[in-house]
């Protein structure tokens, strides 16, 4: 039986982080030129004897060089496979903490190194952005670093509510149907959403285009946003100094920005 805790950070690293590999893929040059032409199915799973089937996976189709994502679908012969004896190892891989009980069991691809070398290479790109403790150098790994941290961050309150996660879900079933947002001046296609009503909600990247965002966390470059995600800012300071605006009242702000730590005490 596992602790809870550790049911809900495997469901952030396969249903919000891992994800994020296809935007990396895609917003890196470099990356994506390695994708080129291929075509490929790759998965990461995890033995849970809890979990319908007896494993949990994160699926990635590649058809000529386009990644899609497929959220808990496992293929009986994928071309790459890493696998973990259980969600506990995967957890620990992923947090950092590498050691003989944390390792993948499984690696099936290692003849396949033109897929497997440049996955794994999209896996340590992913890695470094979302371990980092200072910002990057250049704008567009800034924009890169933001865009990833605001996509986990929406998908992950969304994914721990439908998972049942006490204080989050709580919250989503007394709340009237919301447009939450992250975004930065300036930068329009580093923007995430979420919306929640009575109980469901949903992620979505970029602006949420059907309706006015009820509250939005709105940062005044991409510094400022990382200076919030990286927690080398304080919240409250960032707000007295416009680094940090909160279009909407300021107890909306409290409270996700409460959720935001919750997912990322749940992937450190």
């Amino acid at each position: 039986m596992h602790k809870k805790e550790d049911v809900y950070a495997s469901i952030i690293f396969f249903d919000a982080v891992l994800p994020l590999m296809k935007v990396i893929a895609n917003d890196v040059p470099d990356l994506k030129k390695k994708f080129k032409g291929m075509n490929a199915i790759i998965q990461i799973t995890a033995k849970d004897p809890d979990y319908k089937g007896g494993k949990r996976s994160t699926c990635f189709v590649i058809k000529n060089g386009e990644w899609t994502v497929r959220l808990h679908t496992m293929h009986t012969n994928p071309d790459v496979e890493i696998g973990f004896n259980s969600i506990e190892a995967m957890n620990g891989f992923f947090k950092g903490k590498m050691n003989l009980q944390t390792l993948p069991r499984k690696l099936k691809g290692v003849s396949s190194m033109n897929v497997l070398l440049p996955f794994v290479s999209v896996l340590l790109k992913m890695s470094s952005l979302l371990s980092a403790t200072t910002p990057p150098k250049d704008e567009a790994s800034k924009e890169l670093m933001v865009k990833c941290f605001f996509y986990l961050l929406s998908t992950g309150i969304s994914k721990l509510n439908k998972a049942g996660y006490p204080s989050i879900h709580d919250w989503a079933l007394k709340s009237p149907d919301r447009i939450y947002g992250w975004a930065v001046d300036g930068c329009p296609s580093v923007s995430a959403h979420m919306r929640v009503k009575e109980g469901k909600t949903k992620a979505g990247r970029g602006d949420y285009k059907n309706a006015l965002t009820f509250f939005t966390l709105r940062f005044n470059s991409l510094d400022s946003a990382l200076g919030i995600l990286l927690d080398t800012d304080d919240m409250m300071e960032a707000v007295k100094a416009g680094r940090l605006i909160m279009d909407g009242a300021p107890e909306f702000g409290a409270q996700i920005g409460g959720f935001m730590l919750e997912v990322g005490a749940l992937a450190k």
